[in-house]
């Protein structure tokens, strides 16, 4: 199946954009009368049939619509940018493929890369989520700096930290059916000093394994 993004379908937007309407029209071949899957990233899939089959503006109408269940439990990921900008969007290609719900890109004092080009990252999302079949886009969050993190509403919130001392595994600190911030610092870690604010802030200082992992490996696990 191949699956189509339209944010706006459920207010009556009843056409493909330029570049999805091309890709249905002369790489698919698709004629009038076919179908389509489309999802509009907020849960809703359509099943809809071609009316004009135009490789610019591809029409459509609406067959059915059902909604993908929600998951259990929402997953937030904080994570600090590699310096490489592969690396990082790498990271969000695999983070939408198994399901995240929510990516915040976090300035910290080690931070190498300070900006992101989150349109550029909402591409590799969208086609993530088309790729892996899902009708739900994970929420992007702009640069944020490490202090505006902290004051999140999540029921856990955890802070991966290198530290060989630290016993506790992220999946045995992290209870089933809940809402949970994780914190993955820069290739250089997170300073004591922001080690230590997201303690007094409620975090829990959790290990990912007797490995080191770079940062984007680390956001994954």
């Amino acid at each position: 199946m191949n699956l189509f993004y339209l944010p706006k379908i459920s207010e009556g937007i009843n056409h493909l954009d330029q570049e999805e309407s091309h890709h249905v029209v002369k790489v698919l071949r698709k004629l009038v009368g076919d179908e389509l899957t489309i999802t509009d990233g907020k849960g809703l899939l359509y099943q809809v049939t071609i009316n004009t089959a135009d490789p610019k503006k591809c029409l459509f109408d609406i067959v059915t619509k059902k909604e993908q269940p929600k998951r259990n439990h929402y997953t937030h990921i904080a994570i600090a940018p590699t310096k490489n900008a592969d690396r990082i969007e790498w990271f969000v290609e695999k983070a939408v493929e198994i399901g995240i719900d929510e990516i915040s890109f976090m300035l910290c004092q080690a931070s190498e890369r300070k900006t992101i080009n989150l349109d550029r990252v909402e591409k590799i999302a969208i086609s993530a989520m088309k790729q892996s079949q899902q009708a739900w886009l994970p929420k992007l969050n702009p640069m944020l700096p490490f202090k505006d993190l902290l004051k999140n509403s999540s029921s856990q919130k955890f802070i991966g930290f290198v530290d060989s001392s630290n016993p506790t595994h992220l999946k045995n600190a992290a209870k089933p059916k809940n809402s949970y911030l994780v914190l993955i610092g820069p290739e250089g870690d997170f300073s004591n000093e922001e080690l230590t604010s997201a303690i007094e802030n409620g975090f829990e200082k959790i290990s990912l394994g007797a490995n080191r992992l770079r940062t984007e490996t680390a956001g994954l696990v």
